[in-house]
């Protein structure tokens, strides 16, 4: 995927605990958790953006874009 997540970086520059986050957004550990280790595929932008509110930060501090390296080809082959 080329969308890497950066959640535990802001977390630890925040020092804050996942489950501290998990509760201030109102979703559970485990999805946090899930989304923090990059095995979802979407995040809901109100998700997103109350993370960001409790975190006060911008998405770009969680979220970095890093093009894959079969990308091209995937281009060229469509």
């Amino acid at each position: 995927m080329a969308i890497i997540i950066r959640l535990d970086r802001v977390l630890a520059d925040r020092k804050m605990q996942l489950n501290v986050l998990a509760d201030s957004v109102g979703i559970s550990t485990v999805n946090l958790s899930n989304l923090k280790t990059g095995k979802v595929k979407a995040i809901r932008f109100s998700t997103l953006n109350k993370i960001c509110q409790v975190l006060e930060c911008q998405p770009g501090d969680i979220l970095e874009y890093v093009p894959d390296e079969n990308e091209d080809e995937d281009e060229i082959s469509s």
